[in-house]
């Protein structure tokens, strides 16, 4: 199991962003969560084995329809064990 945490750039706040990446992650099987930054950006962590989490990666650097995802920023965590995936907390 991986763990990454990734910032998403662009106008990718009040597009459906969260709902649509908690479809996704439910789809591939991935747990981890989503929320809106104050800065505008999105926020995720996920957490799966490595080809699921790089769907994801992949997903998040393209964002649901009407998102402009200008760049991502992705970082290596520790793996947690969580379950689900959740929006904001």
């Amino acid at each position: 199991m991986i763990r990454r945490r990734v910032i998403v750039h662009g106008g990718v706040q009040g597009v459906g962003f969260r709902y649509s990446a908690r479809m996704q992650a439910e789809r591939l099987g991935v747990a981890g969560w989503v929320r809106n930054r104050a800065d505008g950006t999105v926020e995720a962590e996920v957490e799966g084995d490595a080809a699921s989490v790089q769907a994801m990666l992949d997903w998040l650097a393209e964002g649901p329809p009407g998102a402009l995802v200008q760049g991502t920023e992705v970082a290596e965590v520790e793996p947690t064990g969580e379950r689900g995936f959740r929006i904001g907390f």
